[in-house]
């Protein structure tokens, strides 16, 4: 990410803010016990994936200002930790031509809170019994000293931006859609009955870095069986048993933007007729609510599309009586915002526009049957209507079963 890239986008910021306004966006500390993972709004707005610096942006009057906050160079820490970011890199990346250090940042601060008004910052959200985020606990001294200033959420101003995907944006998300889907093919034409479900993850994973990608989008669900119709299971740890059907929700990480496909498929050569059954009627309406994807549609009635045809369809298999038991075997919504957050900013009753990327997925979940079924693809919304960037994925039964043949028994 380069600063032609971040820049316009701290431009379309700067429209945003009245005189007064500021934003002060954190970024993610290192923990010692993973890889970094960096602030997506951070991210977003200056392109830096490093821990431990700080972004200012504000607006007095008609004139917007911003800089960056980093670490002073620490020999001892170099040793351990090798080069920290220096003010020449953090602008060549960025472009942001102010840089300061993280010592300046309260006196640079309280400079400024006369002429502060509102601060909108990541502050994150902490848990019953849980310390304050790092937002919060770096600006409480100034809800300590300028109680008049209000802080608030920094999500509620930047999500119209974050939205609305450009081209370099959807490249990201196709890279990463293009290799999750090669490695749900290995996936399908090589499992066998017998092998644990993290054998299916390690071989996706194979493939993710095979191609210069190193990070999923979120914890991957691989589930064989009854523990597919766990919405959100993640232990990825039991064996695959005879004629299962398997769930796979996976997505591969680019540059920080996030696949989410979900595939099933038989770990025999062929689904059973159950299976089929199941599967055809959750295929037939996510093909129905993906053809209702185009601007002007809120997400709520692409919800209301999947309930009537699930319904109607679970009535016709006399698992239901009428179409409000339908949360019997469906509990979640058909669809959310993707990007650089798996479920990107962005609400259950937004209307779509041009330039937004959704997933549509719905499903059904049979327990007492030890099933799950649901299917997941990742939809830009075009001008004109939609444009699928998973449809190369295969989802068809006749496809699925090709695959299964090409696996050769242990």
């Amino acid at each position: 990410m380069t600063a032609e890239i971040t820049a316009p986008r701290r431009e379309r910021l700067a429209a945003l803010l009245s005189d007064g306004e500021y934003v002060i966006v954190f970024a993610n500390a290192q923990c010692k016990l993973q890889k970094f993972r960096q602030d997506k709004n951070f991210l977003y707005l200056t392109g830096l994936n490093h821990p431990e610096l700080i972004y200012v942006a504000g607006k007095y009057g008609s004139r917007f200002n911003d800089m960056l906050f980093i670490e002073r160079s620490d020999p001892e820490r170099i040793v351990w930790e090798g080069e920290k970011l220096d003010a020449k890199e953090a602008t060549r990346i960025s472009g942001i031509k102010q840089v300061r250090y993280l010592d300046e940042f309260y006196p640079t601060l309280s400079g400024m809170c006369p002429l502060m008004q509102v601060i909108h910052a990541n502050l994150g959200f902490a848990g019953l019994n849980q310390p304050p985020t790092l937002a919060m606990h770096m600006l409480q001294p100034i809800r300590d000293r300028q109680p008049q200033i209000q802080i608030k959420q920094l999500n509620d101003l930047i999500t119209p931006l974050r939205k609305i995907k450009d081209n370099w944006e959807v490249k990201q998300l196709q890279k990463a859609i293009d290799i999750t889907g090669q490695g749900i093919e290995d996936i399908v034409s090589s499992a066998t009955a017998g092998m644990m479900e993290y054998e299916l993850e390690a071989t996706l994973f194979y493939r993710m870095q095979m191609n210069g990608l190193q990070a999923w989008g979120f914890a991957p669900i691989i589930a064989a069986g009854i523990n597919a119709a766990t919405l959100h299971y993640e232990k990825n740890n039991c064996r695959i048993g005879e004629n299962e059907l398997v769930l796979m929700d996976v997505g591969a990480d680019c540059n920080g933007y996030s696949a989410d496909v979900t595939r099933c498929f038989p770990i025999g050569k062929r689904f059973t007729a159950r299976q089929k059954q199941i599967y055809s009627l959750v295929l037939g309406v996510q093909k129905k609510v993906i053809a209702a994807v185009k601007p002007g549609v809120k997400l709520s009635e692409l919800n209301d599309i999947t309930k009537k045809g699930l319904a109607k369809g679970l009535i016709a298999l006399n698992l239901i009586d009428s179409e409000d038991q339908v949360g019997r075997y469906y509990m979640h919504s058909v669809s959310h915002f993707l990007g650089l957050d798996t479920h990107d900013l962005g609400g259950r009753e937004a209307v779509l526009e041009e330039g937004n990327v959704i997933t549509v997925e719905p499903g059904l979940y049979l327990p007492e049957e030890n099933l799950g079924v649901r299917i997941e693809d990742d939809v830009l919304v075009i001008k004109t209507g939609h444009k699928v960037l998973s449809a190369k994925i295969p989802k068809e039964i006749k496809d699925i079963e090709k695959l299964r043949r090409r696996v050769i028994a242990p």
